[in-house]
């Protein structure tokens, strides 16, 4: 039986004073939650086991994000190689954001969480699609933290998607190929909108990004740790934050 985890409240700006330099607190973090296999793994238990732990870890994610005030945290959490999985596992999977969503949308609502996706939503099964269109709709009023799920994402696909959608858009004359730029391009990914992430973690120790926002991470800064992403933890997160804090991002100048 999982245990109940309390409502979370904000930290104040002055609690966050002694621990950050709030001025410096990276806008948009993601994170590629890698571990949860190799966590149920190491304990004798079933693969499935890990995910079910992960999605706790998720919320504790969020709790430290709204207390370090993150504007949004993209979390990769089922790609389109996904697929090649177990089907029993895929199952278990798509049926977590109905149980994520039961769990903790008083909590999110609270806490002025907005819930959103970036991915192929279509093609993801009826049940799973109606659970986090209701996420959506209930919390599509707040405007604070962005909880941004990459699911049934890959960042190839998104690239090939965009371009078709140029070549269309130009066909029928909306759009000049010589007035293309970055910027329009970006218009024409999932993440249209959204600022590209400032911070990229990854947990397990893999140093790769796996088809994740290979567009919009051009200048984020990277973070990696071998801990297993149903290990990871607030001092872990606060690790990475701090480590991007001395970092000098100078994009490509001097």
């Amino acid at each position: 039986m999982s245990k109940k985890l309390p409502f979370f409240k904000k930290k104040t700006e002055e609690q966050l004073q002694d621990e950050f330099e709030l001025s410096s607190i990276p806008e948009h973090v993601a994170i590629i939650m890698d571990g949860n296999g190799r966590w149920a793994k190491k304990k004798g238990l079933p693969r499935v086991a890990g995910h079910k732990e992960g999605m706790d870890v998720v919320r504790n994610t969020v709790k430290a994000a709204v207390n370090f005030d993150i504007k949004i945290l993209t979390l990769f959490a089922f790609s389109t190689e996904n697929w090649k999985r177990p089907k029993s596992e895929i199952e278990f999977i798509m049926r977590l954001p109905k149980e994520f969503i039961h769990k903790y949308l008083p909590e999110l609502m609270e806490n002025n969480v907005r819930i959103e996706t970036i991915g192929d939503f279509n093609t993801l099964p009826l049940h799973t699609k109606e659970a986090i269109q209701y996420a959506k709709e209930q919390t599509k009023n707040n405007d604070g933290l962005l909880l941004n799920f990459a699911l049934n994402y890959g960042s190839r696909y998104e690239i090939m998607r965009a371009i078709k959608l140029i070549i269309s858009d130009a066909d029928h004359s909306k759009i000049s190929l010589d007035d293309l730029d970055e910027d329009t391009f970006s218009e024409y990914l999932y993440t249209t909108g959204l600022t590209d992430p400032d911070l990229l973690i990854r947990t397990s120790g893999e140093m790769r990004l796996s088809n994740f926002l290979l567009w919009q991470l051009a200048y984020s800064e990277f973070w990696f740790t071998d801990v297993l992403w149903p290990d990871f933890n607030d001092d872990i997160f606060k690790q990475a934050l701090l480590d991007y804090q001395n970092r000098k991002r100078r994009y490509g100048g001097i």
